[in-house]
């Protein structure tokens, strides 16, 4: 399948994420007082800072553009850390599937958000502990991102 093909199931992702955010609590999102992409670049330097990689930044709003349609800004950064993510993958294999990390920074409604899994619904999913050591650095690790993401 091409990304072309998928587009339309990504959107409908992302258009039901921000619902997702309010009504469950697997998802962890924070409003920042910046722009989105003013959001994803402090999210992109903190994400350095803190010794882990930037994988990719998919701006979802160019690539509808690029397909002729409208969305307002929608970027995801992925990213990871070998340390966390490693003992997770030797414990469940399955997990790399969701990992590297990813963290969606969206325009909904003129106010910029912030939004991300928790680590303890990847954990369950792969049943994996999720009071073990590394979903619990993988959770504080996430919490720190994104505030710093969202920082004035």
């Amino acid at each position: 399948m091409t990304f072309r093909t998928l587009a339309p199931l990504f959107g409908a992702a992302l258009f039901l994420a921000p619902t997702l955010a309010q009504a469950e609590d697997d998802w962890i999102a924070k409003q920042s007082p910046k722009s989105v992409a003013d959001t994803v670049a402090a999210l992109t330097a903190a994400i350095e800072k803190a010794g882990a990689k930037v994988a990719l930044t998919l701006d979802h709003q160019a690539n509808a553009k690029s397909a002729g349609m409208e969305l307002p800004a929608t970027t995801v950064v992925i990213f990871g850390n070998p340390k966390l993510g490693t003992p997770l993958m030797q414990e469940n294999r399955r997990i790399a599937l969701d990992l590297p990390q990813k963290m969606l920074v969206w325009d909904e409604d003129g106010q910029t958000m912030v939004g991300y899994l928790e680590p303890e619904e990847l954990a369950e999913r792969y049943d994996i502990d999720d009071d073990a050591e590394p979903v619990e650095a993988m959770e504080k690790a996430l919490d720190k991102l994104s505030d710093a993401a969202i920082a004035e």
